[in-house]
């Protein structure tokens, strides 16, 4: 099994301790392995550093974990770098919530303005973390969960030589939402899914090997005035069926804006400031664990549950152990292989994973019904890293009017500069002009 050097970057996040149980339960495919934990907040790091070493001892797994709040002492001669962190913590994606909405458009924390301002606090460290890896471990890749995943892979890959590969379950949960919503079993159905992160639509869609969209459409007929069917799933199923293919849910902001920015402006808290209300019962619950011989995190009192960024394990693990398993992934288009999209534009598709690297499976083309707004979130993509990693305020705007939700140049400017201020302290000095 594989024996690497790991850096996990948020390893004192609230998102951590469900992630070390995670690789713990994975335990016999990295055994001998070092765990690098580094984050800024040193009491968070002690607790998960704590527990994990107990789960680690309790499972009987040969893995060790040190803890460190400097980052490049921590990344020193790793094989892999595990990225998700949050710059700026829920406070700061509150102000990508609250502040779009106050300017008429979505708040959301990977979609529109949000998206956008996290992705420049996402790529300023990344580009330090880059500058790193280059200096203290340079054949290390990246397996990132940081958001936006894809503009953040869009500008690593890019502008760097650094190898990043970008995980997000988006198409694996995608369909299940669909497909239960018309009365549908899961489990029958095969749906291939591409596109960029967050913004995929399904080519092939099956129910026992048979086109699903009549059945689709027959449910959307008898099913649209269900009052038991929950808002978020009957906007998917009637874009399903209008669309012709199934979508990623985050398509209910743009094709159902005007409904959606009613409800957030009528919300009392944004759903950033509903997980802050959370944050201290996680840590409550961490901190008991911690003073046990044998921790057990409870799902209920556990951010996020207690097997978090799963995928990227089983990424990790396909590649260092050679496997070929078939996953979900966030890499440039290598030789056009999603028709419609060209070779430096990351894209979401299915890969095969071995050690040899990441490899797209054949892909057919986006329905045009949708390829469009799918394309122009690619060009939104490409120029939200450029902004990011070496662009100006001019970069900024250019890049939030190519998103599809911010189509007012005046707009666009008061919002970028009232949220360039809000977040000047995660933002480099060009972005700020």
């Amino acid at each position: 099994m594989a024996r690497i050097k790991l850096a996990y970057l948020g390893g004192g996040s609230s998102r951590a301790a469900g992630t070390m149980a995670s690789l713990i339960w994975h335990g016999k495919e990295f055994e001998g392995s070092e765990i690098s934990l580094i984050d800024l907040d040193p009491d968070h790091l002690e607790v998960v550093r704590s527990i994990s070493e107990k789960m680690i001892a309790d499972a009987g797994i040969d893995m060790t974990v040190t803890a460190t709040t400097d980052r490049r002492a921590g990344l020193e001669d790793v094989d892999a770098v595990l990225s998700s962190f949050r710059p700026g913590g829920f406070a700061a994606r509150a102000l990508d919530e609250r502040i779009p909405v106050k300017h008429g458009v979505i708040g959301q924390e990977t979609q529109g303005a949000g998206g956008f301002f996290m992705s420049l606090r996402s790529v300023n460290v990344l580009k330090d973390v880059v500058a790193d890896l280059n200096a203290v471990a340079p054949n290390a890749k990246i397996f990132n969960y940081t958001n936006p995943v894809n503009i953040v892979a869009q500008a690593v890959t890019q502008y760097s030589d650094v190898e990043l590969v970008s995980m997000c379950e988006g198409p694996i949960v995608f369909p299940p939402v669909i497909l239960k919503a018309a009365g549908l079993d899961p489990a029958r159905a095969s749906v291939t899914m591409a596109g960029v992160n967050h913004n995929v639509w399904s080519t092939e869609h099956l129910y026992d090997g048979e086109d699903v969209m009549p059945l689709l459409e027959r449910a959307w007929a008898e099913r649209k005035n269900d009052p038991t069917l929950d808002a978020n799933s009957r906007r998917a199923l009637h874009l399903a069926v209008t669309m012709g293919s199934i979508p990623s849910d985050y398509f209910n902001y743009y094709y159902f804006r005007e409904e959606l920015l009613r409800e957030q402006q009528g919300a009392a808290k944004t759903r950033s400031e509903v997980i802050m209300d959370s944050i201290p019962g996680y840590w409550e619950h961490y901190r008991e664990q911690a003073t046990l011989d044998n921790p057990v995190l409870d799902p209920k009192r556990s951010r996020g549950g207690i097997h978090e960024l799963e995928l990227a394990i089983d990424v990790m693990s396909a590649h260092y152990n050679d496997t070929g398993a078939i996953l979900p992934v966030n890499l440039p288009n290598a030789g056009g292989a999603l028709p419609g999209f060209d070779e430096k534009t990351v894209v979401e598709v299915w890969c095969s994973v071995d050690k040899s690297g990441f490899h797209i499976l054949p892909q057919k083309p986006l329905p045009h019904s949708v390829l469009g707004i799918t394309q122009q979130l690619a060009e939104y993509q490409i120029l939200a890293a450029k902004a990011g990693w070496e662009g100006c305020r001019a970069d900024g705007i250019r890049a939030l009017l190519a998103n599809p939700l911010i189509d007012n140049l005046k707009v666009a400017e008061e919002l970028y500069d009232e949220m360039a201020a809000a977040h000047a302290a995660y933002l480099p000095e060009r972005l700020l002009k």
